[in-house]
């Protein structure tokens, strides 16, 4: 009987790891009718004293929204950002109206294009360590988020 017990005790320890890993890795935050999902942001090279964060928001209402500010515990300086290409070279620029979030629609931040610009850091994040901060939405409000800190080349499939 004992040994039964074991084996029980050692399968609800797996099932447990298993579920606590993968609610961890989900990452879905929801604030009124935006669903966030994944922050994420990649391991600065060595002498950079920035990084980015990335995640994708799905407006699940009838109303456009708006991220209009950004905030992280790693530094004070937290700008939007998008980047495009002018004569041939990718230029990354302030977004000081913030980031439309049109009703129904979808709008992803990631690499080479929308994202958060973490600047000014006092030292380079981290594969493995979390960064967090709030994202600041003109509808629906303030929420805190953690960006996963990710390997240095996530991201650049």
């Amino acid at each position: 009987m004992k040994f039964f017990e074991q084996i029980v005790f050692a399968i609800a320890l797996t099932l447990a790891a298993i579920v606590s890993s993968a609610v961890g890795k989900a990452h879905d935050i929801k604030v009124g009718n935006l669903a966030i999902s994944h922050p994420w942001s990649r391991q600065s090279p060595m002498a950079a004293d920035v990084a980015a964060g990335f995640f994708t928001i799905q407006n699940m209402g009838s109303e456009d929204d708006r991220l209009i500010k950004a905030t992280a515990e790693i530094t004070p300086k937290v700008q939007l950002h998008d980047m495009k290409i002018e004569n041939d070279v990718m230029k990354m620029f302030e977004l000081p109206a913030g980031i439309p979030i049109p009703a129904g629609q979808t709008v992803e931040l990631k690499p080479k294009s929308l994202h958060v610009m973490f600047m000014d850091l006092k030292s380079p994040v981290m594969e493995g360590e979390e960064i967090k901060g709030t994202l600041v939405f003109e509808k629906a409000g303030t929420v805190e988020v953690e960006f996963e800190v990710m390997a240095p080349n996530a991201g650049m499939q």
